[in-house]
Formats: C-alpha cells, sequence, structure tokens
C-alpha cells in the first residue's frame, strides 16, 4: 500500500510539474525557442525587452526577422554595443541561429525591445510576442514577466 502511493504521488507530481516545465518551450520546424521572458518594469518605464535562446536542429541557419507584440506601440530587435566608455543599443535587422550555436538573447546582448510599453510589465504576469523567421515561419510564444533584478553596477546607457 505504502509503495502504492508513492507511486501514485510521484505520478501525480509529475502530471503536475512537467506541463509547466515545459510551458516555456517551443518549437517551431526545426526551431526550438527556450524559456522567453522579460524583466517587471521598473515604475512606470516606458520600455521593456525579451529575451530568450533560440537553437535548431536543422542543417542550415536560420534567421530571426521580426518580432511583434500587442504590448508595445513598436517591437525591435537589438543588441548592445560599447561605444567609448558607453553601452548603447542599436537595432539590427535579424538574429543569426547558427546550427549547433544558438542565438541567446539575454541582457547586455541580443534582445527583442519593446517600445512605447501600453502598461507596465508585472511579474508573474505573461504577454504574448509573435516570431518571424526567414526560413521557419512564424510562431506566437507566452513571455514570462519574471522579477527585475538588482543592477551589479551602475551603468551609462543611451539610445
Amino acid at each position: 500500500m505504502r509503495n502504492r502511493i508513492l507511486v501514485l504521488s510521484t505520478l501525480l507530481a509529475t502530471l503536475i510539474i512537467a506541463p509547466v516545465a515545459d510551458a516555456a518551450d517551443y518549437t517551431l520546424g526545426e526551431l526550438k525557442i527556450e524559456h522567453p521572458w522579460a524583466r517587471a518594469s521598473a515604475g512606470a518605464a516606458a520600455n521593456g525587452a525579451a529575451y530568450m535562446s533560440i537553437a535548431t536542429t536543422g542543417t542550415a541557419a536560420d534567421q530571426l526577422v521580426k518580432a511583434d507584440s500587442p504590448v508595445a506601440g513598436k517591437v525591435e530587435l537589438h543588441t548592445h554595443i560599447l561605444d567609448g566608455d558607453v553601452m548603447r543599443m542599436r537595432p539590427v535587422s535579424g538574429i543569426t541561429v547558427n546550427v549547433g550555436e544558438p542565438a541567446v538573447l539575454r541582457p547586455g546582448g541580443l534582445h527583442v525591445m519593446l517600445i512605447g510599453l501600453k502598461e507596465p510589465l508585472k511579474q508573474g504576469s505573461q504577454f504574448p510576442l509573435t516570431l518571424t523567421f526567414e526560413k521557419a515561419g512564424t510562431v506566437t510564444v507566452q513571455v514570462e514577466v519574471e522579477a527585475a533584478s538588482m543592477p551589479m553596477e551602475p551603468m551609462h546607457h543611451k539610445h
């Protein structure tokens, strides 16, 4: 009886937890999009950013060429560059996903810029983000809004 309860408890826990663990991963053809997330807005910030990892299991590279979301007036693909001692964001025409080398969108690097947020991004919420790839086509992912982390050191940041 005790073994039966243990097995049933384990099975139930697996059924409850497994969908949550996979909820942030998406597949589009040979592309795998993992853990789309955004930081919660700081106060009434007008802009935000989305991050994720994109990998291909195919034999050819692909490119993220466009993103769109109803939470922002405008959505652009961006990177950060160091201009002297100042970090600056710059739009890019696309983000390449090479074979064997995932494109990692992260703070301080490549990201999806959400310009003109219609309302602040609140921790624990989700929002749709439509990604368009040159070869694979279009997929809509749900972006998880996570806690805003404290900056490790002050940084000058300009567009």
